[in-house]
């Protein structure tokens, strides 16, 4: 899902009021209740902030979205938490 997507989706759960809170109350949900802690970051075309947080103890993932109110959105979330590093392909290389 690109980031521009996720942001959407983040400004629709804030509509309707689900899944969203100030960004500090997230934050310390997702550190104290699961152990997580932020993995990588990135800025979508509206200035909203994506963010994915996992507990490498549990596995635990969970996708954020910040928008530029300052209220954090919490868009996904699952299990199986890896950290991969894998290089692009070759150029020319169909795969």
């Amino acid at each position: 899902m690109g980031l521009g997507a996720v942001a959407l989706a983040a400004q629709q759960a804030f509509a309707e009021g689900s899944n969203c809170a100030p960004r500090h109350l997230v934050l310390e949900r997702l550190s104290e209740k699961y152990g997580e802690t932020r993995q990588s970051i990135g800025v979508a075309s509206n200035n909203s902030i994506v963010e994915v947080f996992a507990s490498d103890a549990t596995g635990t993932w969970t996708i954020t979205v910040t928008l530029p109110s300052g209220v954090t959105c919490m868009v996904a979330s699952g299990q199986s938490f890896e950290t991969l590093a894998e290089a692009l392909p070759p150029r020319g290389d169909d795969a």
